[in-house]
């Protein structure tokens, strides 16, 4: 056998790598960890967890709102950028020191360089040599893509400039109708700032169920966000105060920036794949069985490299199975069916399972269980926000195909109805599940008329 330097080494130090790096490592096995940037990857650093903690300052302004409506009065609030950024930057730096300690007590090494691959078994660390392992796993995660095909294109910035802008703008413009396009919407107009949202399809939220679509951009309108469908950049011109947003509509848009938010690409630059025969599939990402094995056999891939479902928790998942197989002769392979995914938007959405129209088109005749309803805690203070349930039902079997929530607490509600979609629940068995009163989650459990699309605008 091969002498190698590692057993195994990881490329790249987000939630997919570094959960199979400790795994591997407390085996007994030798590991090595590679990160170009800070250990955490793009959830702890530039994702999920950043964005969570501006999601939660956003939404003040509004509960204070809500406050007056319960009695509570007070002198008028201000929000201090400056304070929360370092706050947010000190919380962040908590965090990946965290997963440092947790990889280095695991017995791991890491090493702070770019890596790239010489061949399957070879890894050229920037500026510090090579090194050899028996094994290697990519989870290098992705980036945001920028477009480059229209005049001024160089003026945009993305998510990941959004956490470190050195003052909060007095108004912006948003292109893209994702999940982070729409978070990031909510988050600015939370906090003051003039927000447009611009997308180019008929409806924002793609993927998700129409419904979810259509109810999230009522809310979201009503909250203050404008939200322009049906059209894209031509151009984009500096202007004395800021950026002119010239529209594929013909109209333009002024505002102090113009942040896109239409998707990202699997990281792939740069890491020699070529050189050690490594196969991508059509969209550019690293294409794995469903042990998130690569073509090459001693090569592995996890995360959103591979662009299967990019969430942070899947790949913790995938980088688990990983290390059950290879370090611990447990053969295991992540399930990626019933997978639930939240929208930390305002009002957020919790969503497992198949939309109507996929479940339609899978099945056949769907039962659909659809309530609209102003909360208990809206219509106290005389609020028009309205929360959506909306449950999918195979109709011969009664198997719920589908579970999808918009309004508070959404995400919190959809773990749990995760558990029981992932079982193989049928609406009887869901039925039979007394209620928890009062809240908002009792509603999917007391839903028994079949839901006719007139009833939809119908109100509390």
């Amino acid at each position: 056998m091969a002498n190698y330097d590692y057993d195994l080494f990881v490329i790249g130090a987000g939630s997919g790598g570094v959960r199979a790096a400790r795994l591997a490592a407390m085996s007994g096995a030798k590991v090595g960890v590679a990160e170009e940037h800070r250990v955490g990857g793009t959830c702890v650093i530039r994702g999920c967890v950043p964005k969570k903690f501006m999601v939660y300052a956003s939404e003040f302004a509004h509960n204070a709102e809500i406050a007056q409506g319960y009695g509570w009065s007070a002198s008028q609030a201000t929000f201090d950028w400056k304070t929360f950024l370092d706050a947010k930057d000190r919380e962040i730096a908590r965090l990946s020191g965290i997963y440092v300690t947790n990889l280095s007590n695991a017995g791991a090494e890491i090493v702070h360089a770019k890596a790239r691959l010489k061949d399957a078994h070879t890894v050229e660390l920037e500026g510090k040599g090579s090194v050899t392992a028996g094994k290697i796993l990519i989870a290098t995660g992705g980036r945001p893509w920028k477009p480059t095909d229209f005049a001024g294109a160089e003026h945009i910035i993305t998510s990941e400039e959004a956490f470190h802008l050195a003052e909060l703008p007095k108004s912006i413009m948003i292109a893209g109708g994702g999940y982070i396009a729409v978070e990031f919407a909510g988050i600015f107009n939370g906090l003051g700032v003039d927000t447009t949202l611009v997308y180019r399809g008929a409806n924002i939220l793609r993927g998700f169920d129409d419904n979810i679509r259509a109810h999230v951009t009522e809310e979201m309108t009503k909250r203050g966000v404008k939200i322009v469908l049906g059209s894209e950049h031509a151009s984009i011109e500096k202007t004395a105060t800021g950026y002119r947003s010239n529209m594929s509509s013909g109209s333009a848009i002024e505002t102090d920036l113009v942040m896109f938010a239409t998707g990202r690409k699997p990281y792939t630059d740069g890491l020699g794949l070529q050189a050690a025969g490594v196969k991508l599939n059509e969209a550019g990402a690293v294409a794995v069985d469903k042990f998130s094995k690569t073509n090459v056999d001693n090569i592995w891939a996890v995360g959103d490299v591979t662009d299967r479902i990019n969430l942070t928790p899947v790949a913790i998942r995938e980088g688990a199975a990983f290390a059950q197989t290879e370090f611990y002769d447990t053969p295991t392979s992540f399930d990626h069916d019933m997978v639930a995914s939240a929208v930390f938007s305002q009002p957020p959405v919790g969503s497992v399972g198949l939309s109507e129209a996929d479940a339609r088109h899978q099945h056949g005749k769907v039962d659909i269980y659809l309530s609209r309803f102003r909360p208990m805690k809206t219509t106290f203070y005389g609020g028009e926000e309205r929360c959506m349930i909306k449950l999918v039902v195979e109709a011969a079997s009664q198997k719920v195909l589908g579970c999808h929530v918009v309004g508070p607490d959404a995400p919190e509600i959809i773990q749990m109805a995760a558990i029981a979609l992932k079982m193989g629940v049928t609406k009887p068995q869901w039925d039979s599940t007394c209620a928890v009163h009062p809240t908002l989650a009792e509603e999917l459990v007391t839903m028994r008329e079949k839901y006719a699309p007139q009833e939809l605008g119908a109100t509390a």
